[in-house]
């Protein structure tokens, strides 16, 4: 049997494993698939799915079928209420001001240059003499 999910089409990885000694040894990383019974199509399937499959279709049939609903029994319909048209009013939109109008006081900023402290030099040891 090949190792290959159906539905993803997952398949094995290859690569090295890795000694302490940093030796490669080829080898390989299987998909981990698990015998599942769907029902597709009226009839039961047994698939081998991946477990990633697995999950998607889990997640997919909650969002798609919601926890059955009672039925309620028939409401007793009632003769239709007539609604008076109702129309909102309409208010007219200002014009936005004018640049011109407007008058706006423009103050230049000020760029502060901050005193940047530096390290004081460390003192370098005087080579020793040679006596």
């Amino acid at each position: 049997m090949s190792r290959i999910c159906p539905l993803t089409g997952k398949k094995p990885m290859y690569g090295n494993n890795r000694s302490h000694s940093l030796r490669a040894t080829r080898r390989r990383w299987n998909v981990n698939l698990q015998k599942t019974t769907l029902v597709i199509d009226g009839k039961k399937t047994t698939l081998r799915l991946s477990t990633a499959a697995l999950r998607t279709l889990r997640k997919n049939k909650k969002a798609v079928s919601p926890a059955p609903v009672k039925p309620v029994a028939a409401p007793v319909e009632a003769a239709p209420v007539a609604k008076e048209a109702v129309q909102p009013e309409v208010k007219p939109v200002e014009a936005a001001p004018k640049a011109e109008e407007v008058k706006a006081e423009v103050k230049p900023v000020e760029e502060k240059k901050e005193a940047v402290k530096k390290a004081p030099a460390k003192k370098k040891a005087a080579p020793k003499k040679a006596e």
